[in-house]
């Protein structure tokens, strides 16, 4: 499903002034694409991902989705797990609100899910005794488990260690060569960028000052000259 975005703006209004986050923005979002958003904070990358969840109305323009409004998912910065309930249930917790109709396939998904994530053995765990790069990965299902069309990523592995970073990075890679949702992923980190991404948007200031697709196979190696190069111009363009 392709998302097109036509004249986008989000003013936010203070007591004394005006902030644009975002300036007459338009862009196209194909169907089943790995899309980079990067950029130096408070560049109004946030407040994109914002927009296109329905969090945030824009200020003027529109998003349009199609005939159908897809059903999107949302993975923060934090895990924002619920600290009364397992592993497990907080995949499931879109289910709980109507309980009459969890089936074996519902259980059968979480199942699979934790085999994906690498959590088999963390299903009945609490998350105040998970690592950060564990409570992520539950945060990541619990939105895989909602089946969306469209993820949205809003720096969701900043927060982790090198080594942790790297390796959620490669499960999400898998995991978009094997399902081929439509990802919308936010980041200031330009390897990142370069390692992930089908396409990279620069933001600057609230406008998107550069649109970069990039033909390099997965998986990527960040010493190889192709990805040097794509790295040096988008540094480029944020600079």
């Amino acid at each position: 499903m392709t998302i097109q975005l036509n004249a986008l703006n989000k003013t936010y209004i203070g007591s004394n002034n005006k902030v644009c986050a975002l300036s007459d923005t338009t862009l196209t979002f194909t169907d089943h694409s790995f899309n980079i958003v990067v950029g130096k904070s408070g560049c109004g990358k946030t407040t994109l991902l914002r927009l296109l969840s329905g969090l945030e109305l824009p200020s003027s323009g529109t998003i349009e989705f199609g005939n159908t409004r897809p059903k999107i998912g949302f993975v923060f910065q934090e895990p924002r797990l619920m600290p009364w309930l397992t592993v497990s249930e907080n995949i499931s917790f879109s289910s709980k609100k109507n309980l009459a109709t969890k089936s074996a396939i519902s259980s059968s998904n979480i199942a699979a899910l934790l085999i994906t994530l690498g959590l088999s053995n963390f299903s009945n765990v609490y998350p105040a005794q998970l690592s950060g790069g564990m409570a992520q990965r539950v945060a990541l299902g619990r939105t895989l488990f909602q089946n969306p069309d469209i993820i949205l990523m809003d720096e969701p592995f900043s927060a982790l260690d090198y080594f942790t970073r790297r390796g959620l990075q490669e499960t999400l890679l898998a995991l978009f060569q094997k399902e081929r949702k439509t990802i919308i992923f936010v980041t200031h980190d330009v390897e990142e960028a370069v390692l992930l991404g089908e396409r990279i948007l620069i933001m600057q200031n609230g406008n998107v000052t550069a649109d970069i697709p990039v033909d390099i196979p997965y998986p990527r190696d960040l010493a190889a000259v192709s990805v040097v190069n794509l790295r040096k111009q988008v540094l480029t363009g944020i600079e």
